[in-house]
């Protein structure tokens, strides 16, 4: 990204700049905004849900998953550093030209659905705050975030997405707003639970659908590939190895800011309705607006504001980053000019692209489809997709004629494959649960 890579090759060719936020600035990057994007407002809902059903007992979940999402994003992000191609970019010049058109449509499907759920989401938000119409705030939305993505220079752009995922902190405030059981919830973060229950191991299915999801691997691949083709200097690894290890340390560091990040707030949403909503008996949360209205009478007005206001902020967040990994899957998949760094001019089909997948999630707002169910099908969809991307991934990274001298070993390569196993068990239970 060009504001971000331009100032952290600034700190990190100024030996002075030894202070805590130089040292966060060599940090942050695509990882930390994919990691952000994955708690939208769909994410929300789920993580609303699994807090109001089963309390604090679901909290381990988060800490379980984290190895496994940071493992398959660094995996995301080596291939694009490596190849100088995303995830789609390499799919269509290494598999059979079957398997991506069914990938991509796949990824374009249920990213679609989760825009007009997010969508959705954030008008329904700022009706409760402001009333109004929800469909005037859905064409509103969609418009803001397909014009900042157009119009704006890519590096204020940049700047708008950073200062997005601050609105995640929204439930960081919500969770100390509220009287916390501290003693209990951490209980349920370090000690593991299991209730040999339907309603558990639907939560628990639901949850790792949201937190390892296809459009986060393409956003992540991709996004590498701008911050490299941004630098002057860096060049994909395979043809430029000497710059493997920072780069590698890089992604390394940043992956995990991200993916922590993405999980201290889904763990903060869990707390914050465990401690109220659970707490009062509310147990069937719908979306994270029913969250916010519910948090209403258990946490007080300062509670729901927050929260109403934080599926905002993360909508604006996410509503770009599907909208954006579905136009690299198609770009790169047809082999058309794409890249955030370009001019409209320079990438008419890309941005097309990314106009179309917010206008179709947008046009579900205006069509019988209920927009919570949009979800469940979007999480049906993501699982079906994700396991055999996931596959294909962790093939690629392990050729040689794809990484050159970097495939992907040891303990990153176990964590690769049990991310995948987690993700497929998790698309078998949702089609027996859609079976039975």
């Amino acid at each position: 990204m060009t504001e971000v890579g331009a100032q952290i090759e600034t700190e990190q060719s100024n030996p002075s700049a030894k202070g805590p936020f130089q040292k966060f600035l060599r940090t942050i990057g695509p990882g930390f905004i994919t990691g952000a994007s994955d708690d939208d407002p769909s994410g929300i809902g789920t993580y609303s849900q699994a807090g109001a059903q089963l309390g604090f007992n679901i909290g381990w979940v988060m800490l379980f998953t984290f190895p496994l999402m940071a493992a398959i994003q660094e995996i995301a992000g080596r291939i694009g550093r490596t190849t100088g191609k995303g995830i789609s970019g390499n799919l269509c010049r290494h598999y059979p030209v079957s398997l991506v058109y069914c990938v991509v449509t796949l990824l374009f499907v249920a990213n679609v659905i989760n825009i007009g759920a997010d969508l959705s989401a954030m008008a329904d938000a700022l009706k409760m705050l402001l009333g109004g119409p929800s469909s005037l705030y859905v064409i509103a939305f969609a418009t803001i975030c397909v014009s900042a993505i157009v119009f704006l220079d890519y590096s204020r752009y940049v700047t708008v997405l950073k200062w997005a995922t601050l609105s995640l902190f929204a439930y960081v405030i919500a969770m100390f707003a509220i009287k916390m059981p501290w003693a209990e919830a951490a209980k349920g973060v370090f000690i593991p639970h299991i209730e040999w229950s339907g309603a558990f191991f639907t939560t628990l299915l639901a949850i790792l659908g949201t937190t390892i999801s296809p459009y986060l691997f393409f956003w992540q691949a991709s996004q590498e590939v701008e911050e490299e083709e941004l630098k002057p200097k860096a060049k994909p690894l395979r043809w430029a190895p000497w710059q493997a290890p920072k780069a590698f340390q890089r992604i390394r560091a940043d992956t995990l800011v991200g993916m922590a990040f993405s999980n201290l707030i889904a763990v903060a949403i869990i707390f914050t309705t465990a401690a109220t909503l659970h707490k009062t008996g509310v147990t069937n949360i719908g979306s994270s607006t029913d969250a916010a209205k519910a948090l209403e009478p258990a946490a007080g007005k300062f509670a729901f504001i927050v929260f109403s206001a934080g599926i905002i902020g993360t909508g604006l967040l996410a509503v770009p980053v599907l909208a954006g990994s579905a136009a690299f899957a198609v770009g790169e998949a047809l082999r058309w000019p794409v890249g955030l760094q370009r001019k409209p001019k320079e990438a008419i089909a890309f941005y097309a692209t990314l106009a179309i997948a917010t206008a179709l999630g947008t046009g579900i707002m205006f069509t019988p489809i209920d927009p919570i169910k949009a979800l469940y099908w979007s999480a049906v969809i993501n699982g079906m997709c994700a396991v055999p991307v996931m596959i294909v991934m962790m093939l690629m990274a392990a050729r040689t004629d794809i990484m050159g001298e970097f495939p992907v070993q040891g303990w990153l390569r176990a964590l690769g494959w049990l991310s995948t196993l987690a993700m497929a068990a998790s698309a078998v239970g949702l089609i027996a649960q859609w079976v039975v």
